[in-house]
């Protein structure tokens, strides 16, 4: 499910990456230095904390998980990465503009993602109020992951309310053998009811035909660049966790194909929207479902592409 110099990530991905995150707290002027943990950090009592200096994405995520760590035991809620951002929602704008393709739009080329900076010095963050965290949490409870394979579809909802859709690409229709799995596996994207029960924030890649490990990738426009730090969603689909994961592709030509491994692939900005709705805990259904409506309220039937209904 990634780029084109390797085929996408298969199921044994999980066992070879690893995450770590933590959760945060509550504060009007906050000067927060890289080092929050540094005794000598000015931090007067407010609810803004004031970037010193520059954050790249590379630094991003310890980061946050700082912030996090020391105000987590201030706030009357369980402070999170989750809920800081998504009471910054202006942080996801941010990471969205850092999409290779989104630059290469703006004339430019971005060799290493993990260089640029997404947190600039004089940035405010605000760690919320009770009431905002409350309405946070609630969103977080009431909010799903709707994926429709035959129609290329990832659809965030809360309640009854569509919030955001999404364009991805799914398994293709046939078996590989992948030596990181040691076995013929079946490469079609499963169906089912489920919860996000991971975050993989700075993934290693590898090809799971071969088992290596690689670096860079070709991107659509032939050129290459380092991967960039993109955090993968892990799922649990009917009990069972098979290595079917959400996560970015560098190749976005490839969306709306059956093309990867089994996992779901979307576009490098998507992927941080998908991300910051998407908390450990959140639901997630997968279907097959041929008969849709399309935006102009017309039924149509999508092509059967792994055969079903044959």
């Amino acid at each position: 499910m990634l780029p084109k110099i390797s085929f996408p990530l298969s199921l044994v991905i999980i066992l070879l990456v690893t995450l770590k995150f933590c959760c945060p707290k509550e504060d009007d002027n906050l000067i927060a230095f890289y080092n929050v943990s540094d005794e000598t950090a000015s931090i007067p009592s407010s609810k803004n904390i004031v970037v010193d200096t520059p954050i790249t994405i590379g630094k991003y995520f310890d980061f946050l998980d700082s912030i996090v760590h020391k105000y987590d035991s201030i706030t009357p809620y369980k402070l999170s990465e989750h809920l800081l951002v998504r009471a910054n929602s202006w942080i996801i704008d941010t990471l969205q503009n850092t999409d290779y393709y989104r630059m290469k739009a703006r004339d430019s080329f971005v060799y290493n993602q993990k260089k640029m900076i997404v947190l600039p010095k004089g940035a405010v963050i605000t760690i919320p109020d009770s009431i905002t965290a409350t309405k946070l949490l609630n969103s977080f409870r009431n909010t799903f992951i709707d994926i429709n394979i035959p129609e290329f579809k990832l659809r965030i909802i809360k309640d009854s309310t569509n919030l955001f859709e999404f364009p991805i690409r799914v398994g293709r229709h046939e078996k590989k053998y992948l030596k990181m799995a040691g076995r013929v596996i079946d490469l079609k994207t499963e169906t089912g009811h489920g919860f996000i029960v991971n975050h993989v924030r700075n993934p290693s890649y590898y090809n799971p035909a071969n088992g290596r490990q690689y670096f860079a990738t070709n991107r659509d426009d032939k050129k290459v660049t380092k991967l960039p730090q993109i955090p993968f969603i892990v799922t649990e689909i009917n009990g069972v966790r098979n290595g079917q994961l959400i996560h970015p592709t560098t190749n976005p030509i490839t969306l709306n194909k059956a093309y990867s491994n089994g996992c779901i692939g979307t576009k490098e900005a998507d992927a941080w929207v998908i991300y910051y709705y998407a908390p450990i805990g959140t639901k997630i259904n997968i279907r097959y479902d041929l008969n849709v409506i399309d935006e102009k309220g017309k039924k149509v039937t999508l092509k059967d592409i792994y055969g079903y209904n044959r």
